[in-house]
């Protein structure tokens, strides 16, 4: 499908991916349900129990339909909240509790700020000053719209992040285009790229940049309550040196493969006059920047940070309050805050409800259905049969395993949902873990990131989606460097993780 660029086709996906569309795919639907039946009749003539054969059938079943996406992946998320007390897996009320996590409150609290930011335009002012102040010569453009997608897919959802500055590259290369009769200095493919693969990388910088990492936050609190949880600062520690390396190797490819001229200097006119356009900084621009600074040094500084010998004790500890308050306390103590607090330029709040309303339910029921199919297989015990299964690995080196497992994650996710192949992985791989008797995040940890570092097709991300839909790119360009950067990805994932990772986690 391909959009004209004069519409906000990407606002408009936005929409349409919050609310998780689909049409219809019958035969994956019928696929589905016979590898389902399949996988059911077959560990059943194996001798093992009924409820593990049932799961296993729902498991390749939501499986089957992720993947096609035969229908929304937001619905196969409620089969878990249909099947499993049809079938006697689970009760329904085990199930429902998993669709309302504490997580998920997390995501809301996040999503609500995005759109607040959004709605008084603070986004938007921060990406154009970014790329002003970076220079005007194509290399130097490309990266500062780099940079911007980098630092905003960090505190606002990526998909957002693209859809803000696709509109502005856009513009930026109408007037190059205008300007110097046609000719856009081979900036249009690298530009366009660097909105898409800059906002991906972005989200992996922090533990509410993108959906995935919130999916094992939640997993690895639920399956381990034994281990310390993951926290905004430890997150912080090991994915943003990972997101700044990505960053700067995806620039020095776009820069290789298309920017060949040398010495040209361009006319930005088109940003400046945006930037100019928005007038001084506005009094609820000003709120929100303060409300998200202030989000960011209370999830920095809720737990312990050892600086040498000294420990920053944290404020939660201090206050006794560890069992009590998480991040999406946090999260949602500002969004109350701000919901209360009255805007100066209309007669309201700086949070109202519309922004409350546009929170995507559907991928709310994605999140529940992956934890409740988490559940479902290790109540049954398919869980224990999968590890019984993985015993032959026991002998190989952990270093191959992770390996392997982040290339397949990252190729995976070419063609799937990043969430919905997470949600698959990670219930895959808790069995692993406890047959393996390693640390859970040495493997969970490489495999959630890998699975936002998928840059070779339209459909791998929403960034990717969003940029393709301008109709100026074409798929041989997105995967002549999209290769590349899964690999460096697949690698640079790795070695984050054996090196960085495993002293910031204590794996």
């Amino acid at each position: 499908m391909r959009y004209s660029r004069a519409k906000p086709a990407a606002q408009g996906f936005l929409q349409d991916l919050v609310n998780c569309p689909s049409m219809s795919k019958p035969r994956y639907l019928v696929l589905g349900v016979l590898l389902g039946l399949a996988a059911a009749l077959g560990l059943g003539a194996s001798g093992q129990p009924p409820v593990v054969c049932k799961t296993a059938g729902v498991a390749v079943l939501m499986a089957v339909w992720w993947i096609t996406e035969a229908v929304s992946i937001c619905f196969t998320g409620l089969l878990p909240l249909i099947l499993f007390p049809l079938l006697g897996i689970l009760p329904g009320t085990a199930i429902a509790p998993m669709y309302m996590k504490e997580v998920i409150f997390l995501f809301i609290g996040g999503f609500i700020l995005a759109y607040a930011v959004e709605r008084w335009g603070l986004h938007r002012r921060i990406a154009l000053w970014i790329i002003l102040h970076m220079g005007a010569s194509p290399a130097r453009l490309l990266a500062g719209f780099m940079l911007a997608g980098w630092f905003l897919s960090m505190w606002i959802l990526n998909t957002a992040a693209a859809t803000l500055l696709l509109p502005a590259a856009l513009a930026v290369l109408d007037e190059l285009r205008e300007r110097s009769n046609g000719n856009d200095f081979g900036l249009t493919t690298p530009l366009l790229l660097g909105v898409a693969f800059s906002t991906s990388i972005g989200g992996t910088a922090t533990l509410i940049g993108t959906m995935p990492n919130l999916v094992l936050k939640d997993f690895y609190a639920q399956n381990f309550p034994a281990l310390p949880g993951l926290t905004f600062a430890q997150w912080f520690a090991f994915g943003l040196p990972l997101s700044a390396f990505m960053l700067l190797v995806c620039w020095l490819l776009l820069k290789h493969f298309w920017l060949r001229e040398k010495g040209v200097v361009l006319d930005v006119h088109a940003v400046r006059e945006r930037y100019l356009n928005l007038g001084p900084v506005q009094y609820e621009e000003k709120v929100m920047a303060f409300a998200f600074g202030l989000t960011i040094l209370a999830w920095f500084t809720m737990a312990e940070i050892p600086f040498g010998s000294f420990v920053f004790p944290g404020w939660v500890p201090a206050l006794g309050l560890e069992a009590y308050i998480q991040e999406s306390t946090i999260a949602m103590a500002v969004v109350g805050l701000l919901f209360l607090w009255p805007a100066r330029s209309t007669k309201s709040n700086i949070i109202g409800w519309a922004e409350v309303e546009r929170i995507p339910i559907g991928v709310i029921f994605l999140f529940g259905g992956g934890f409740a199919l988490a559940a479902g297989l290790d109540s049954s015990g398919l869980s224990n049969w999968i590890a019984g299964q993985l015993s032959g690995l026991e002998g190989q080196p952990l270093l191959l395993i992770v390996v392997g497992l982040c290339l397949f994650t990252t190729f995976f996710t070419e063609l799937t949902s990043n969430t919905a192949t997470t949600i698959l992985m990670l219930s895959l791989l808790l069995p692993m873990t406890k047959s393996l008797e390693i640390h859970p995040l040495a493997i969970m940890l490489p495999v959630t990131i890998t699975a936002s570092y998928a840059f070779m097709l339209p459909v791998a991300t929403p960034p990717n989606t969003i940029v393709f839909a301008s109709g100026q790119l074409a798929v041989r360009d997105m995967v002549r460097v999209g290769i590349w950067l899964n690999l460096i990805g697949t690698m640079a994932v790795v070695a984050a993780s054996h090196f960085i990772g495993s002293r910031i986690f204590g794996f």
